[in-house]
């Protein structure tokens, strides 16, 4: 049984296979200290971390590593502090998107509803139905993004699955109007995503160089992956409204790289570099740099194979230690949430590798852990998901929690 205390504390949930804390101190107002686990890639663990190849110099997303002397990398040993419960009781939350003030906008994938929580009270308010959304599976209300010029335009992205296919649409956010009715009717910028009761992506974010990225699943066809052609097994970029951008690999085209089976995750770091994670099948799942036109593998490849023209994973782990879902970059390091795994990966960098090992955090004290939102400095917050009918929900489930990250 996941056991919890007052928000900020946390106990220990056991199981069959599943390690302990290494080390764990209450410091401050209830707030919990967490030492990583051991090293993964240490015996019986199976996880590993290497290098990747070098990105090619400037891409559309961003550019290359920093000039002049190089700045200190993050330690090799972090430390995650639970400092709080931002909000409790939410159904099968999924995409999240901070607003101007610190509220937070989350999606409910099986409801296909948009919630307003309360940054400092915690209340969560239902602003309205996203229409057209048809939840079945892993679809329905997946991913949010907030608008590069969201204070004129108040516009939410938002990837859902439909009747027919996954697809992106932006919606008006009305603060003026009664709650429940603040959506205005979803514009589709997007459509034609394969979709699947399986791998249907549905992370999206606005990269540095504003544009719209998503990663999609190849929704269990896995020649969708290599073919060019197909929208799944994809990372996709575009402009916001929906047009391929200049500069992508293929003219005309809004493929960015292929050979993904289900992209969860998307961050980029300090020298604006995309990173992505990614189920895997029975082996290994794994976490990418993304190269423009890269091919990272599947289904001819799974975690770090070596074969000329497939790009191998950065970090790889074994699917029952990670299931990943979505990332966040802070500290120098990316935060990885992870679903079967139930804990918090931590990869410090060195540029365009693992600087160490990867270090587990949490591990089984909040269950299914699916997204991570970067706040800024130090701060992050972390959804659980519990109640996607994977989990094992206690009362109270699910929960955002802030973190102190180190």
């Amino acid at each position: 049984m996941r056991g919890r205390g007052a928000a900020g504390s946390a106990a220990v949930r056991s199981g069959a296979g599943r390690g302990v804390w290494a080390a764990v101190a209450l410091v401050g107002c209830g707030a919990l200290v967490v030492a990583g686990c051991a090293p993964a890639g240490g015996p019986g663990s199976g996880a590993t971390a290497g290098s990747s190849p070098p990105a090619r110099g400037a891409s559309p997303s961003g550019g290359s590593a920093s000039a002049g002397a190089p700045t200190p990398g993050p330690p090799a040993k972090g430390s995650v502090t639970v400092s709080g419960e931002v909000a409790k009781g939410l159904e099968s939350p999924w995409g999240v998107a901070p607003l101007p003030g610190g509220d937070l906008l989350v999606a409910s994938r099986d409801k296909g509803t948009i919630t307003r929580v309360d940054a400092k009270t915690g209340k969560a308010t239902e602003i309205g139905k996203v229409s057209g959304v048809a939840p079945g599976g892993e679809g329905g209300l997946l991913g949010l993004a907030l608008s590069p010029s969201y204070a004129s335009d108040h516009l939410v992205y938002a990837y859902f699955t439909t009747e027919s296919d996954n697809r992106i649409a932006r919606l008006r956010y009305d603060e003026q109007r009664q709650p429940g009715q603040q959506l205005g009717a979803p514009d589709t910028v997007f459509r034609g995503i394969p979709k699947g009761l399986v791998h249907n992506g549905g992370r999206i974010a606005f990269g540095p160089d504003k544009m719209l990225y998503a990663g999609t699943g190849e929704t269990g066809e896995t020649g969708l992956a290599q073919d060019k052609k197909s929208l799944g097994g994809k990372i996709i970029r575009m402009t916001p409204d929906g047009q391929p951008v200049h500069g992508n690999p293929e003219a005309d085209s809004v493929v960015y790289s292929y050979g993904h089976r289900n992209v969860q995750g998307l961050a980029w770091d300090k020298d604006k570099r995309l990173w992505a994670s990614e189920f895997g099948q029975d082996t290994w799942d794994e976490l990418n740099l993304i190269q423009p036109g890269g091919n990272y593998g599947w289904p001819d490849a799974e975690g770090k194979a070596g074969k000329p023209g497939l790009i191998d994973p950065v970090a790889q782990w074994k699917t029952d230690d990670a299931s990943p879902s979505g990332i966040a970059f802070a500290q120098g390091s990316i935060w990885m949430a992870g679903l079967k795994g139930a804990r918090l990966w931590r990869i410090p960098l060195d540029g365009t590798k693992a600087l160490a090992e990867p270090e587990a955090f949490l591990q089984g004290a909040y269950g299914r852990l699916r997204t991570v939102v970067p706040l800024g400095g130090d701060k992050l917050l972390l959804v659980t998901s519990e109640t996607d009918g994977r989990g094992t929900p206690e009362a109270g489930d699910d929960r955002i929690l802030s973190l102190t990250v180190r």
